[in-house]
């Protein structure tokens, strides 16, 4: 009797889907509000100056990369990276990205506790990554001698530890993401640099691009659950 990967895709392609609606709400958000001039003039590089700025740091670059919200901040080299649209853009939308890239800068000087630790977790994900693909590939064209030459029981474990990591990796990112988000609107409306309106859009569009992360964590723990509900029904048979 071999593991079935079917319905494992299944959650994976159903999960794909609902954040790739999520994405296309985010992207759209961010068209509309990025069409709307901000009354400050500032752009996404000078609020991140300016945030940076407030909170004594001085030893991050901010730098334009090229893409669509492809906008991170990179803990190695302490580099705050914004696509096009938000390093020039004038606007709520840049203004929230710019912001939101920001808190995780303060989060990495305060070494704040689940950014560290999800820090630590890259390793396992990527090694649980190439594990899962020689899985699935071993799978799909030598099924059978993988189920013939391991026990099903041990490769369940496999799955599930590995499902598991990526699991523990999208739920730690989540106090992340809401946490960099929360400390990005806390300073546009302590400074009075976003006006109510411009605040009420940068935090619509933070919330939509939290959104993609709770599908995201999600999808994960509902696979983990079915590779669970499968051992936990082999042992009850």
């Amino acid at each position: 009797m071999g593991v079935s990967i079917g319905p494992a895709m299944l959650i994976g392609f159903v999960f794909m889907i609902i954040g790739a609606v999520v994405s296309n709400v985010l992207r759209a958000k961010f068209q509309r509000y990025s069409k709307i001039p901000s009354q400050h003039g500032m752009t996404g590089k000078q609020i991140a100056e300016a945030m940076l700025q407030d909170n004594n740091i001085y030893d991050v670059d901010i730098v334009c990369v090229p893409g669509q919200l492809s906008d991170h901040y990179n803990p190695l080299n302490k580099t705050v990276n914004l696509s096009k649209d938000v390093y020039y853009g004038a606007n709520a939308a840049a203004a929230a990205v710019a912001a939101h890239e920001c808190g995780h800068v303060l989060q990495h000087a305060q070494a704040y506790k689940p950014l560290e630790l999800r820090s630590r977790l890259v390793p396992l994900q990527n090694a649980s990554g190439k594990i899962l693909n020689i899985i699935m590939l071993a799978s799909i064209f030598g099924g059978a001698v993988l189920f013939q030459s391991f026990p099903l029981d041990l490769i369940l474990w496999v799955l599930i530890i590995t499902y598991g990591i990526f699991a523990l990796f999208a739920l730690v990112t989540l106090p992340v993401e809401f946490d960099a988000s929360k400390r990005a609107l806390v300073w546009l409306k302590s400074t009075g640099i976003s006006t109510q309106t411009e605040y009420e859009r940068s935090k619509d569009a933070l919330k939509w691009a939290a959104m993609t992360y709770v599908v995201a964590a999600i999808g994960a723990v509902v696979t983990v659950l079915y590779y669970v509900s499968l051992l936990l029904g082999r042992r009850d048979d």
